[in-house]
């Protein structure tokens, strides 16, 4: 289920500035990897509150629910899965040769380009039980997907209960903006403080 965001309200300002890209990052590159203290004690679970969210989401196919989905997202450690291309082996005719380690991108026959993450390792090793995770947010699984060329967000690709973001709501996002449910029951983007 995904939609285009356009029912959305006006946006309301919150929180802190977005964070910068790691030091050694080269231009156009977004570091996921980079040592985050709020994961430390992370077990790699996923949040129960965030699989009901996403399996009524499925369920009832509600843009109310979707962006309810996506509001639980925003609050969630994420999972972007990486993996190895190239030869890790070091042996064969080039031993020079070695692997590098890559988020996953999926083209979709119409060209649009998606990256996959999870909201939990169990949903990831479903996936690829060879892939590394890296534990991210939201915003900032959008930001490296936008900079690697990704208007589409895969969450739980194999399940238990798939969601698809795309633009503009990944543009969004990838702006450091979360989405958030308002008392009332409507749903604004929070954006950083300038």
């Amino acid at each position: 289920m995904s939609h285009d965001g356009s029912s959305l309200p006006g946006q309301t300002h919150l929180g802190a500035p977005p964070g910068q890209p790691h030091a050694g990052a080269p231009p156009g590159q977004r570091h996921l990897g980079a040592t985050n203290d709020a994961f430390a004690d992370d077990d790699g679970s996923a949040s129960p509150d965030l699989r009901e969210a996403l399996q009524r989401a499925e369920q009832t196919g509600t843009e109310r629910d979707y962006f309810h989905a996506i509001s639980e997202l925003c609050l969630s450690r994420l999972l972007v899965p990486i993996v190895a291309t190239g030869d890790e082996s070091l042996s064969g005719p080039d031993p020079e040769r070695e692997a590098e380690m890559s988020a996953v991108m999926l083209q979709h026959p119409d060209g649009k380009t998606a990256m996959l993450c999870f909201t939990g390792v169990d949903a990831l090793t479903e996936w690829n039980p060879k892939a590394r995770p890296i534990p991210a947010t939201l915003d900032k699984v959008a930001e490296a997907g936008r900079t690697a060329g990704a208007s589409v967000l895969l969450i739980d690709f194999e399940g238990p209960h798939p969601l698809v973001i795309e633009d503009p709501l990944v543009s969004e996002l990838a702006k450091s903006h979360r989405l958030a449910e308002l008392e009332d029951g409507n749903f604004a983007w929070l954006r950083p403080a300038s």
